[in-house]
């Protein structure tokens, strides 16, 4: 989307007109965690102190029949109900807010902006341990700091004691750290009490009043002073210096910077040296990452670079262990932050710069529930904020590049690869008329075994798991289907199972047809479980890795491929488009695309893009380090225009004509759209709702476009018919206003059949 946000824009209702304590008789407005698109209003605790109220602090409400907990958003005089209306809260967990009057305020723009109940906005971006009633009156762990004694403690006090003296050393650079991590790290609760007997160690009150205690900085001679922590960094070359002299220079006010670099041009030196000048300057940094599968190597770099001062958000985390992260950036003894999407409403009272890495993946914007944009929302903070913000990626989204075209980004281009590396070649094979083996044709067969023969390591892949996409009779072509989606079963054969990749509903395999009994099931076409399979054939002494949803549950998998790749024997990695963002394997020479037709004929006009991006982001996995890369892409259709470019002149003579048929048919991102959605058992019952919606936005906003009802690109999901109404306009405000209107209609609809309805704005695809 293209960020132009007036300032009164970003201004959250209620938060700034009223001040955010009252003396006396104070009505608390609170966001809670239900599909209303309004605030409640309550009367405090009855032994609440109105002078301790804030915006911020969490609560205790009836809703209906119900405890919940909600948040405050706001402390007002009065309310616009009647007195004897309102209900009284029951607590006040905390005495002090747990969210900071930055991130409210970031929240309410984003429940209004995607038109989303402002409750599971606030309450949601909480940790999982502060969303349960029952842990509000619980304490949590004690977290421990350096003592008042610790200051005056000579070099050689604790000699003698090399336990003790290794504990004053982990927070000495920690600055803060919880019982867990001081167990984690070899640390015994016996040493811990034997420093707290003598000051020298002390633990933090929790209760929301924790002081910030920034770990340590590196001395600085200078802004040109070096830190010992980039001894071993490598130099940079002249695009590197001066994409890094523009990033320095933006500190300490609010600016949008695209990073544009092709795959392996160094962004991520470009990010750390940045953070250090961030971090020299006493504030702290937020990082984005699209996958939880970039986090192992992004954070190894970052904690070589900076220590314990880095702290790792993301869903593959237990609620423990995100709490404490979560906690760590709160009271700013986690100085650098790397997450996903989530961890963007992470408290950082110091926060200085953000940085959101593959800024073009569809993986930041939230595709059920709260449908939010991390990135777009990321650009939102800096402004808030008065920070800059990098946007990294070596195939930018459209929305970007045209924002740089129209000055609110400034582009900086990184137009080579780093170091020694050159960039792969790029070759097509065409697959018409040869026979394939699990869905390899034998050139490429033969490549990867002389790449393997020269100790090298290739990378197969291929964006489909399971074994097969479709099983089917060779007798009457009966097909496996999904009895609740519109969508063909996919075999997993390992698991002896058909599944559903929508709704993930799994059944046995069928020994038989059952329709016409025949025993001649097929399965047609391959997956990565098949491909695995084929190359297990075909080089059985060589470890072939697999990377797919299938092979990656286990919390440390990634870390563990991560090593064994890092090994640079011989081996084959297998897997879907988890390895295609940013991962950094050196002796990976040869990329082997296996079907990449399926974007070439999308009816989604973002299929181009995406396409392109895929291909661009799969192929710079190959000769990132000295050894020269080759990337080979298997095609039906090698004389498609789009390959054709791509081969010809790269991303950037790509995604120009792309741009301007963009333009020139009023779509994304010279356009605004959204999608009113709606399921429900009865698909007459679900589409009337949107038609008599849609008639109704013609007469009260006849400029804003409503396209539809049509089916969703899969009309069938879990049982649930589903329907779409697309709304277009050139400019923000009309259509917002239309959204207005649409759901003030929806929420006053009391008709049968329709189980619910959300509003997608700024949609990445038709869902």
């Amino acid at each position: 989307m293209l960020w132009k946000i007036p300032r009164d824009g970003l201004d959250a209702p209620g938060v700034r007109a009223y001040p955010p304590r009252m003396p006396a008789d104070p009505v608390l407005r609170v966001a809670v965690p239900a599909p209303l698109r309004h605030t409640l209003d309550y009367l405090p605790p009855a032994d609440a102190d109105a002078a301790l109220l804030a915006a911020g602090m969490r609560v205790v409400v009836p809703l209906g029949a119900r405890r919940v907990l909600g948040v405050i958003v706001a402390i007002r005089a009065r309310s616009e109900l009647e007195p004897v209306k309102l209900r009284r809260a029951f607590a006040l967990p905390d005495r002090e807010p747990v969210l900071p009057a930055e991130l409210l305020r970031l929240c309410l723009f984003a429940a209004r902006y995607y038109h989303a109940p402002p409750g599971e906005v606030v309450v949601n971006t909480l940790p999982v341990a502060l969303r349960s009633l029952r842990a509000t009156g619980a304490r949590s762990t004690r977290r421990w700091r350096l003592g008042a004694a610790a200051g005056g403690l000579g070099p050689h006090a604790l000699a003698n004691a090399p336990r003790r003296a290794a504990a004053l050393e982990f927070l000495r650079q920690r600055g803060v750290a919880s019982d867990a991590e001081l167990r984690a790290a070899g640390i015994t609760s016996a040493t811990v009490r034997a420093l707290a007997a003598s000051a020298l160690v002390e633990h933090l009150p929790d209760d929301g009043s924790r002081a910030v205690v920034a770990p340590e900085l590196p001395a600085t001679g200078g802004a040109t002073s070096v830190p010992a922590s980039r001894a071993t960094a490598p130099g940079l070359n002249t695009a590197q210096q001066v994409a890094l002299d523009a990033l320095d220079a933006a500190r300490g006010a609010y600016a949008c910077l695209l990073l544009e670099g092709v795959t392996g041009s160094g962004k991520t030196e470009v990010y750390l040296r940045f953070i250090e000048c961030v971090l020299q300057a006493n504030r702290q940094a937020l990082v984005l990452v699209p996958e939880i599968g970039l986090t192992p190597q992004t954070r190894q770099r970052f904690e070589e670079r900076f220590g314990g001062v880095v702290a790792v958000l993301h869903s593959g985390l237990g609620d423990r262990e995100r709490l404490e992260a979560w906690r760590r950036a709160a009271d700013g003894s986690a100085r650098v932050l790397i997450g996903t999407r989530s961890a963007l409403f992470s408290p950082l009272p110091e926060l200085g710069a953000i940085v959101v890495d593959e800024e073009h993946d569809a993986s930041f914007k939230q595709h059920e529930g709260f449908r939010y944009s991390a990135r777009d929302l990321a650009i939102v903070r800096a402004q808030q904020r008065q920070v800059p913000i990098v946007l990294g990626s070596a195939t930018p989204s459209t929305e970007s590049l045209a924002n740089c075209a129209a000055g609110r980004f400034r582009h900086l281009l990184l137009p080579e690869r780093a170091g020694a590396a050159s960039p792969p070649s790029l070759r097509l094979l065409d697959v018409r008329g040869q026979p394939l083996d699990g869905g390899m044709c034998p050139e490429l067969t033969a490549r990867i075994g002389a790449e393997l023969a020269a100790g090298k390591q290739t990378l197969v892949f291929l964006n489909r798991r399971g074994w097969a996409p479709l099983l089917s009779c060779a007798d009457c072509g009966w097909m496996a289907e999904c009895r609740d989606c519109d969508a063909r079963l996919t075999l997993h054969r390992a698991e002896r199972q058909l599944c559903c990749h929508h709704c993930e509903r799994r059944q046995p395999v069928p020994a038989t047809c059952p329709h016409c009994r025949s025993a001649r099931l097929l399965a047609l076409g391959a997956g990565t479980e098949r491909a695995e399979h084929t190359l297990q054939r075909l080089f059985p002494s060589i470890p072939i890795l697999r990377i797919d949803r299938g092979t990656m549950q286990a919390r440390d998998a990634m870390e563990r491929l991560v090593h064994e790749v890092g090994r640079g024997e011989p081996c084959i990695l297998v897997g879907t488009q988890m390895l295609a963002k940013g991962h950094h394997f050196p002796r990976v020479t040869l990329v082997a695309i296996l079907d990449l037709d399926g974007g070439l004929f999308s009816a989604d006009f973002r299929a181009a893009e995406r396409t392109g991006q895929l291909l661009v982001q799969v192929a710079g996995r190959a000769g990132r380090a000295e050894l020269p890369g080759e990337v080979l892409v298997q095609t039906f259709h090698p004389g498609h225009p789009w390959l054709q470019r791509l081969l010809a002149g790269g991303y950037t003579a790509f995604v120009g004509p792309l741009l301007e048929e963009r333009r020139a048919r009023g779509l994304p991102p010279y356009a605004h759209l959204a999608i009113v959605g709606a399921e429900g058992r009865s698909e007459a019952a679900t589409l009337r709702l949107l038609q008599e919606l849609r008639e109704a936005l013609r007469r009260t906003h006849p400029a804003v476009e409503a396209i539809g009802p049509l089916p969703a690109t899969r009309p069938r999901r879990a049982g649930l018919h589903r329907v779409q109404l697309l709304l277009r306009h050139a400019h923000r405000a009309p259509l917002h206003a239309a959204l207005d209107a649409a759901c003030t209609q929806l929420e006053s609809h009391r008709g049968t059949g329709v189980v619910r309805w959300h509003i997608d704005v700024d949609p990445q695809d038709g869902a």
